[in-house]
């Protein structure tokens, strides 16, 4: 049965002003969703790429705060983020503080899909929260 269910699309370019802030970046990502750059050099190189990267996962973000149904109260940005498997298939992580909030919402055993898009100026994701 399904649960929840959430779209989301971010367009890429407002997060330009992100990437060049190492703060946001830590405030609304979590370790495994940090694209690591040590120059500015590097970065600048790279733009377009990190904010694709990082557009296409707050959308997914924003996706599960719906599917969930709480929008973001409770939620820690840094708590859970998309990372890929090795055929770049995305899945959600789940930190302790949002593993409870799924399982007080949905019940244990909830299962949390998600997909990503990007297509140069916008990010898009969908989220689908499931219970056998």
């Amino acid at each position: 049965m399904i649960l929840g269910l959430g779209t989301d699309i971010a367009k890429v370019s407002r997060f330009e002003k992100w990437v060049r802030n190492g703060e946001i970046i830590s405030r609304f990502f979590n370790e495994c969703e940090i694209v690591k750059i040590d120059d500015a050099a590097s970065i600048e190189k790279r733009m377009h790429f990190l904010c694709e990267h990082y557009a296409s996962r707050f959308a997914a973000k924003e996706a599960f705060a719906k599917a969930l149904g709480t929008g973001f109260v409770g939620l820690e940005l840094a708590d859970f983020g998309v990372q890929k498997n090795e055929n770049g298939k995305p899945s959600f992580y789940f930190g302790e503080k949002t593993t409870s909030i799924i399982e007080k919402k949905c019940g244990k055993g909830a299962k949390v899909f998600v997909s990503i898009s990007h297509e140069k100026e916008y990010a898009v994701s969908s989220v689908v929260i499931e219970q056998n």
